[in-house]
């Protein structure tokens, strides 16, 4: 009778120290698929953050119209662009991870980079969908414009963090879809009421567009370090007004949690113009050497190349002007800044008679 309380507290004391040890080892285990987890997703968010390489903007189109490689078929005007246009997209969808900058999950939700490139080549793609459809495939401004163009810009600009109702990657699908219509519509020589019209005029109007992009980019680059600029918003004009007054001095820098954004931006921004002026160099051949422009096209492609140059540090470091550590913003600043003075040339020259 006196020992039977003994045994039940002894029965007691062992099933507690099993409950803990059970508690411990599940304990043990989830901790162990935690770093598990938080290691695969490391390496996944490293492996999605390298951009894509460039591709043969040639090559690729006559894959796509399924050119025989021993063919002397020559590819119609304006399919390389439309091609380059359709395979950017595409890149921008199916790259490692897919199009990043809606993702609300793990590792997705952890990136910043690599969304920020994916804007600056969803930005391209848009300007260059629109003159498509505002310009390179009209005769004349009062001409009819082609109504798979005309779908595939809007669906381009839905804005790219919609995650649901819309799906950004389902609109951007739907608009590779009409650009491909129409890509199968120029490349058919039997029928004529669909055409891109290489001139000189029509050119001149992208590249407008891509001037502002690379001067606002060159700007904000180069705001890194921070600037005192002089308010020049009126200058050459004497009668220009504006809305309200501002100060005649400015103080222009970027905050330094966006330094590394506005720089993956950029270099999105640089890797869609490249390409799609490697397009222009051979769609518009025969207006570049009329103008004897080429040369200035291909200066600015070299200028580009280099935005693309293997990044060496894990950082985007943001040195003073002359200090000891280097400045990416300011390194990508300069040969944007190079690329659009010699983009200015090259409207210039395309104005000339």
């Amino acid at each position: 009778m006196i020992t039977r309380p003994f045994i039940q507290l002894r029965g007691m004391i062992k099933r507690s120290w099993q409950d803990r040890a059970s508690g411990k080892s599940f304990l043990f285990i989830l901790l162990i698929a935690v770093v598990f987890y938080l290691v695969v997703a490391t390496g996944l968010g490293i492996y999605w953050s390298m951009a894509p390489n460039g591709f043969s903007v040639e090559e690729k189109t006559k894959t796509r119209l399924q050119f025989d490689s021993q063919s002397n078929s020559q590819l119609i005007t304006g399919s390389v662009t439309t091609s380059t246009l359709i395979e950017i997209m595409e890149t921008l969808l199916e790259k490692p991870g897919g199009f990043l900058t809606n993702d609300l999950t793990p590792p997705g939700v952890w990136l910043d980079n690599q969304p920020n490139w994916e804007y600056g080549v969803l930005i391209q793609a848009r300007d260059m969908a629109k003159a498509m459809r505002e310009s390179f495939s009209r005769s004349q401004s009062q001409s009819t414009e082609d109504s798979d163009l005309a779908k595939a810009e809007s669906r381009l600009n839905v804005d790219n963090k919609s995650w649901v109702l819309p799906s950004a990657e389902a609109e951007y699908r739907d608009g590779l879809k009409f650009l491909n219509n129409y890509l199968v519509r120029l490349s058919d020589t039997q029928q004529s009421t669909t055409q891109f019209y290489a001139r000189a005029d029509n050119l001149r109007y992208w590249l407008a567009t891509v001037e502002t992009r690379l001067g606002s980019l060159s700007q904000r680059l180069s705001a890194s370090v921070g600037q005192k600029r002089l308010n020049t918003d009126l200058a050459g004009d004497a009668d220009a007004k504006q809305s309200t007054k501002t100060s005649t001095e400015v103080v222009v820098k970027t905050p330094w949690r966006k330094i590394d954004d506005v720089f993956f931006e950029a270099r999105g921004s640089a890797w869609a113009i490249l390409h799609l002026l490697k397009a222009i160099e051979l769609d518009f051949a025969d207006v570049l050497e009329r103008k004897n422009a080429r040369v200035s096209l291909q200066q600015i492609i070299r200028e580009l190349e280099a935005t693309q140059e293997p990044i060496y540090s894990p950082l985007i470091l943001n040195g003073s002007g002359f200090g000891m550590w280097a400045n990416h913003s300011l390194v990508m600043a300069s040969y944007i800044s190079r690329a659009n003075a010699a983009l200015i040339d090259l409207r210039g020259l395309l104005a000339q008679g």
